[in-house]
């Protein structure tokens, strides 16, 4: 069981940030500084990407300006919310041949066992390991000790932190020796996902953005892509990635990696979305993968007075009575950045809003926060 609180915010027309938070921007002056040095600056209009390690600069060229997924979107501080929801236009023929995703089934009498979730990695391959120790999931050498318990992390492995390629060889180990207890192991696509396998895939290829002329490679470096895991990626790596499930139902959370009703975009059916995600990936252009990792760059749109209606929406599409996502950090969701005393922000645990139908699962671990695993239903 997750020994950590559950905090939330309910109040009349949704929760409302604390005082000096608006429309996106930080409270106090955050400058977006996280613990690899990296610095976020404005997305659009004068965004200037601090230095990475070994020595990067994040100078654009020909007037990339990226969208930086710890970031509040500037549409925020235009409309009120960064992702409406969308309009219907109907749902698609069914595909006989759409993949599904069954969960292992249990032997007679026996029950399935709990379901945990894992928030948002980013390489920090150590505070994983002591997190899942702590829940009982992994045993002191790292090895699954769960049993029938089903896992499900939601994304976002690689990217500001140390060791993203050790994450991933953590989690394709721990999906193995899950299945061979009789549990479960399994993980979406996150945002950073794409942009990796973009990377690795096309370089600096030009691609079209809203905001200039810009690459792949550009955008990773800009997002805090590690050269150490691009260096160390191999096929094995590659083919797990590109077959990564972008959503799932599991006990009736409808689980996914990003804030954003762009799922819809892609399919009004679970099977159907992720079989589109797959199609574009394994015969996309380099334009249609950018266009996708942008879509899935969106957030908040669970947030404010129309939140709980862009989470029904989703749900009434792809079932389930609760979202849980990963994506937004809880302090940038919660406007609480920075303690008054400078310190830290504090993340009691996974934070429930949006009417209580959405539960935020990125503690913020790249900005000295907390890497959240969870035990389902969550408060």
């Amino acid at each position: 069981m997750d020994n950590s609180p559950v905090f939330s915010h309910q109040g009349q027309g949704g929760y409302e940030s604390g005082p000096g938070y608006e429309g996106g921007q930080e409270p106090g002056g955050y400058d977006g500084q996280e613990r690899n040095g990296y610095e976020g600056g404005q997305e659009q209009g004068g965004y200037e990407g601090g230095q990475e390690q070994g020595g990067y600069e994040g100078q654009d060229q020909g007037g990339y300006e990226p969208t930086l997924p710890d970031q509040p979107s500037p549409a925020l501080q235009l409309a009120g919310r960064d992702d409406p929801p969308t309009i219907e236009l109907g749902p698609p023929l069914p595909d006989p041949a759409a993949p599904t995703y069954p969960y292992p089934a249990p032997g007679p009498g026996e029950p399935p066992g709990p379901v945990y979730v894992v928030g948002d990695v980013h390489g920090y391959l150590e505070e994983l390991r002591a997190e899942l120790r702590h829940q009982g999931l992994i045993d002191a050498d790292g090895h699954w000790s769960a049993g029938r318990a089903r896992i499900w992390f939601l994304g976002d492995f690689t990217d500001r932190g140390p060791d993203g390629i050790g994450v991933i060889d953590l989690v394709m180990q721990l999906a193995a020796e899950a299945a061979a207890a009789g549990g479960y192991c399994r993980a979406l696509m996150g945002n950073h996902e794409l942009l990796f396998l973009g990377a690795a895939k096309y370089g600096d290829e030009p691609v079209q953005s809203t905001a200039g002329t810009a690459s792949f490679l550009a955008a990773w470096r800009l997002n805090g892509g590690q050269q150490n895991d691009l260096d160390r990626l191999e096929a094995h790596h590659i083919s797990w990635l590109s077959r990564l499930p972008a959503m799932a139902v599991e006990d009736g959370h409808l689980l996914l990696h990003s804030d954003t009703t762009a799922y819809l975009e892609y399919g009004e059916s679970i099977p159907d979305v992720n079989d589109a995600v797959h199609s574009l990936l394994a015969d996309g252009s380099v334009d249609e993968w950018w266009d996708c990792f942008r879509r899935f760059t969106k957030r908040f749109a669970f947030r404010g007075e129309a939140g709980p209606l862009a989470v029904h929406e989703l749900l009434d599409t792809y079932g389930g009575s609760r979202i849980v996502h990963g994506h937004s950090p809880i302090p940038y969701l919660t406007g609480a950045v920075h303690n008054d005393d400078g310190q830290p922000p504090h993340i009691p645990g996974p934070y429930v809003y949006a009417d209580d139908l959405a539960v935020a699962m990125d503690g913020g671990v790249t900005m000295e926060g907390r890497l959240l695993v969870a035990r389902l239903p969550i408060g």
